[in-house]
């Protein structure tokens, strides 16, 4: 049994180095602390309000469920709301699936779970993949829409944010595989600069941390609630161990 736990644990370290090597760009970490600061949810909120909303939906999330971020209704309605939907309808938007389809070839995803539904051995959390992807678009114009991106290479949809971040082109070179001297790989480089955007790099990825701040938290909005009810549970279970193990000494002490 050892052993076989042994292997399983090999082969999934191999499976990790072999996802992480060969899975394309690296993935940054998200900074996780940002999910619980409630002013980096409500700009989250705002920005997947602004930029995300319009093409995909959220529709397992209504609206009035940012009050756990610290909005009131009329906050959420005066300024995320936009389609002339009520505060307690589900975050859907007009799009039809007819129109989706001709105009990106396919339907946007619903972002509900998305923070959730993305990750791979080795490489990271699904938050990790979204926090990578927005802030590695460049410019492309080898593609239909101008745009590519290292995360999701050959990505269908253009950059929402590009207003935010600005334009930028990818460098590439070419370098010997260093499995295979005979072939040659396409090794990215860095970025450079085309047009400045509205904020500067440091604030963008701020901006972006917030954003994906909001989606872990529309991902599963009862974790935080879940984790600290799940500590005064074992603080329960922990001093009644002891009580329960005092009891059975005293019960047991006068019996031989």
């Amino acid at each position: 049994m050892k052993k076989l736990i042994l292997l399983l644990l090999a082969g999934l370290s191999l499976l990790g180095t072999a996802r992480a090597a060969g899975g394309g760009h690296p993935w940054d970490t998200f900074p996780k602390e940002r999910v619980t600061d409630l002013a980096a949810l409500q700009n989250g909120a705002k920005l997947f309000a602004n930029y995300c909303l319009n093409c995909h939906e959220a529709a397992f999330m209504r609206y009035n469920r940012m009050r756990d971020i610290g909005l009131s209704e009329q906050q959420i309605k005066d300024n995320l709301v936009f389609t002339g939907a009520k505060v307690g309808d589900p975050m859907k938007v007009s799009l039809s699936p007819k129109d989706a389809k001709d105009w990106f070839g396919a339907l946007p995803p619903d972002l509900t779970l998305i923070a959730r539904s993305r990750s791979a051995a080795g490489m990271g959390t699904g938050a990790d993949y979204v926090y990578t992807y927005l802030r590695t678009y460049y410019r492309d114009e080898t593609k239909a829409t101008g745009w590519n991106n290292l995360a999701f290479p050959n990505v269908g949809m253009p950059n929402p944010l590009w207003e935010l971040q600005g334009q930028q082109r990818a460098i590439f070179a070419d370098e010997k595989d260093p499995h295979d001297p005979a072939k040659t790989v396409h090794v990215f480089k860095g970025f450079e600069a085309i047009t400045p955007g509205t904020m500067t790099a440091a604030e963008y990825n701020t901006a972006i941390a917030d954003l994906v701040a909001y989606l872990s938290w529309m991902a599963e909005p009862q974790k935080a609630d879940r984790w600290r009810l799940g500590v005064w549970v074992l603080i329960f279970l922990g001093i009644f161990t002891v009580i329960a193990w005092r009891l059975n000494v005293s019960f047991w002490k006068d019996i031989k």
